[in-house]
């Protein structure tokens, strides 16, 4: 839009100045007309400021070169990528220009954008959440970051993509790069006795016979470590419900499929029918086990400070074994707790010093672990709901006994960094032989295939069509019939804490040989949320807006 100029501006730029105007006063004295009153000014600049401005518009009739493509979207007010420097700004196209204008990129997305904060409207709105915050990047350039509520209800501040929150277990991600490091490095044993590293963490026996915890079971919670939970019973009694009930439902499946099939004889399908009800007495005799939530657990509101990893460990290390290490799943954070200890020992360096040093090859520059003490910018407040449904501030608690497995602040920024890092290292491989000048990954191909490929015996209790793998729930692709549901390969974690909830999520671009010429890493899509409230689901959100952004790709030429 133009500025018109001023009466005295155009005065000032006409040959002649102020002796124009006087002149021209004088001449009007001179024919002896009525004196001129004090408007005499504004309706003159009001005149030649309309007759200017009708000559500009003529001449800029189809002569505006198109805008430039990094231009940003004045109808978009969330933060979009920041455009690199650029050249004077140029004049918009007019409305009859033949040329067609490249759109910014936030522009090619704005129908995700709109749908994707739509969903996330409805989420907060449901759960009541103050604050929460979004981030998405499309094949390695963030897209789109948007705050929505209160970081903090009490000053009224809200929530913007710099808002900093927990992360909770997406900690435990964060971990895991530190350990692949050491790994590619020779200096981990991902399968001898962790004793090999942390001497203080005593040999374990399960039911009277000698076993051992190695790095790769902490690692995808196979080592029969403890969670919060300290009754055993309770957790064994959880699990065999849980297996009793996934076994109905696998034998259900089976009766129907052999309903389906005409040609199996009657006597299978009376066998089938029998087994399911002996077993659905089973269950009706026995009474299911209230799972006892972890903001229950009075670890979980620890107000200890620990000085160093090797002293947080006095909290489990003489603790029983709930399982034989490898034979069942049973996530644990206190089993990070150790992996920290592991990592301090085969790096020589402080667990945090050593993250820190993984953040800054990272850039990921806001991310760091939670202190009470220093002032960290942008920070927000944690809240839940008490027992009359009134939102509270959280009560204080000292994470330093559980750095690696949840212990982190960050921002959804970073968390985009840290994702398109991983997606990365695990698409290079692919690439290497179409693109000769390709920068290595911080993790090496082979090491994050390892990373991403799920685990036997292990589950994914954020999605259940999923596995735990490395530190990362994986889903892999999967379609049963043609024309119905195909679920695609992604993987992501989840985070839960006190007064917070989070999630990043990676859905990797379904790529052949074909469609690798012309294109670098990373290929796909990355979301990550956070929110200062606890016990948010988040992971399926998150998946759906990573859905909406890949069809808004694949409809760009």
């Amino acid at each position: 839009m133009y500025r018109l100029p001023s009466a005295v501006t155009i005065r000032a730029a006409t040959p002649g100045g102020l002796a124009w105007g006087c002149g021209r006063r004088a001449a009007h004295y001179r024919a002896r007309l009525p004196p001129l009153g004090p408007g005499w000014v504004g309706g003159l600049g009001l005149g030649l400021g309309l007759a200017l401005g009708v000559k500009l518009a003529g001449g800029l009739r189809g002569a505006a070169p198109a805008p430039s493509p990094t231009a940003p979207d004045p109808e978009v007010s969330s933060q979009v990528e920041t455009p690199p420097p650029s050249p004077p700004k140029e004049q918009p196209l007019a409305p009859w220009s033949p040329q067609t204008p490249t759109l910014p990129t936030s522009r090619l997305y704005a129908r995700a954008i709109d749908s994707s904060r739509d969903l996330l409207h409805r989420i907060k709105d449901e759960v009541g959440a103050p604050g929460i915050v979004v981030g998405v990047s499309v094949d390695g350039k963030e897209i789109w970051s948007e705050g929505l509520g209160y970081a903090d209800v009490e000053n009224r501040v809200p929530c913007k993509p710099e808002t900093v929150m927990r992360i909770a277990s997406i900690s435990k991600s964060l971990t895991m790069v530190a350990l692949a490091k050491l790994w590619e490095a020779g200096k981990l044993d991902l399968d001898i006795p962790v004793q090999h590293y942390v001497p203080e963490f005593p040999e374990k026996e399960y039911e009277g016979e000698k076993v051992s915890v190695t790095t790769r079971l902490l690692i995808s919670h196979l080592s029969g470590i403890r969670h919060y939970e300290k009754d055993m019973k309770k957790v064994k009694e959880e699990k065999a419900y849980k297996a009793l009930k996934m076994m109905k439902e696998i034998e259900c499946d089976q009766e129907k499929e052999l309903k389906e099939k005409g040609g199996k004889s009657n006597e299978r399908n009376d066998f089938a029918k029998a087994k399911v009800e002996q077993d659905e007495a089973k269950g009706r005799n026995s009474k299911p086990v209230k799972k006892k939530n972890d903001f229950e657990q009075g670890e979980l509101y620890l107000k200890e400070k620990f000085e160093n990893t090797i002293e947080s460990l006095r909290l489990f290390k003489n603790d029983p074994l709930f399982f034989k290490p490898g034979s069942q799943f049973l996530y644990s954070t206190f089993g990070y707790t150790l992996l920290a200890a592991i990592v301090e020992r085969a790096s020589g360096y402080k667990f945090l010093d050593y993250m820190q040093k993984i953040f800054h090859d990272l850039d990921m520059l806001t991310t760091v672990q939670e202190e009470n003490e220093p002032v960290i910018y942008n920070r927000a407040r944690f809240y839940v709901y008490n027992k009359k449904r009134r939102l509270v501030n959280t009560p204080y608690v000292d994470n330093s006994y559980k750095w690696a497995g949840g212990g982190f602040l960050s921002t959804v920024g970073d968390l985009l960094k840290f994702g398109n890092a991983m997606l990365y290292g695990y698409q290079a491989g692919l690439f290497k032989n179409s693109n000769e000048n390709l920068l290595p990954g911080y993790l090496k191909p082979e090491t994050m295939v390892m990373i991403w490929t799920p685990v036997p015996n292990t589950e994914m209790s954020w999605d259940k069509e999923g596995k735990y793998a490395m530190a990362w729930g994986v889903v892999e692709k999967k379609q049963t019939y043609g024309s119905c549901r195909k679920q695609r390969h992604y993987a992501s974690h989840t985070g839960g804490a006190v007064g917070a909830s989070s999630v990043l999520l990676i859905l990797p671009e379904e790529l052949d040989a074909d469609s690798l010429y012309n294109k670098v890493p990373p290929r796909g899509i990355v979301v990550s949320i956070i929110c200062n409230m606890q016990s948010v689901g988040l992971n399926s959100t998150a998946l759906k807006i990573a859905l909406e952004f890949d069809k808004d790709r694949s409809d760009i030429p």
